[in-house]
Parts: C-alpha cells; sequence; structure tokens
C-alpha cells in the first residue's frame, strides 16, 4: 500500500517532488516484492496484486514498458504454471488479478517498439523537420 501511495504522489507531483515519490515508491515496492516472493505463492492475490501495481508503476511513472511488461509477464507465467496450488478461497480473486496482468501485457506489448522499429520512426521525424 505505502507503494501505490507514492506511486499515487508521483502522478501528480512536479520535479524534485514527483521524483522524491517515486524513488519512494519503487523502494516500498521493492522491499513488498522481497516479502512476498519469500512469503507467498505465485498463485496468492497479495502477490499478484502487487506484481500488478508494481507493473503499473513501471509504465506509468517510470516510462519503461519493457520494465513494466517483463514484471508482469514473469508474475503471470510464475502463477500459470502454479495453478494447481491456488486454494479455493482466493481463486476467483487470483484469476482476476491474473486476467488484469494479461490485458495490461496485450496493452503495453503495443507500446514496445520491435527492433529497427524506433529507429525508423526516428529517421521519418528527423527526415520531415525543417521542410516546410
Amino acid at each position: 500500500m505505502k507503494g501505490d501511495y507514492y506511486r499515487y504522489l508521483a502522478e501528480f507531483k512536479m520535479g524534485d517532488e514527483r521524483k522524491e515519490a517515486a524513488d519512494q515508491s519503487m523502494k516500498a515496492y521493492q522491499s513488498a516484492t522481497t516479502t512476498a516472493e519469500a512469503e507467498l505463492p505465485p498463485t496468492h492475490p497479495i502477490r499478484l496484486g502487487l506484481a500488478l501495481n508494481f507493473s503499473v508503476f513501471y509504465y506509468e511513472i517510470m516510462n519503461s514498458p519493457e520494465r513494466a511488461c517483463h514484471l508482469a509477464k514473469q508474475a503471470f507465467d510464475e502463477a500459470i504454471s502454479e495453478l494447481d496450488t491456488l486454494s479455493e478461497e482466493s481463486y476467483k480473486d487470483s484469476t482476476l488479478i491474473m486476467q488484469l496482468l494479461r490485458d495490461n501485457l496485450t496493452l503495453w506489448t503495443s507500446d514496445i517498439p520491435e527492433d529497427g522499429e524506433e529507429a525508423a520512426k526516428l529517421g521519418a521525424a528527423k527526415v520531415g523537420e525543417g521542410d516546410e
């Protein structure tokens, strides 16, 4: 929750305050992730929710769709591989969060340029500059 709180602050702060909120959010998410990975199975809804929120942090605050996708995919894949350990009481919550992870992955992968595509875009932008 601490990571989420600072992420929300970073969404509307500017300059040094935004950087400070983002740094605090990163520290909180990293600490929570270390604990969750040691204490909770990959299918646990709290661990999955943490991965979902941390990946949103990377995408929205750090402007890193690659890292966001990596984190979301890792959490999703680990949960899929241990689906048989999913408890009955957390089945609904866990599968809902897994679907959200997958939805984000689908959305975000369209923002990651394929090899060479980014260079082509940059080249095209430079070619058209100053031609008016």
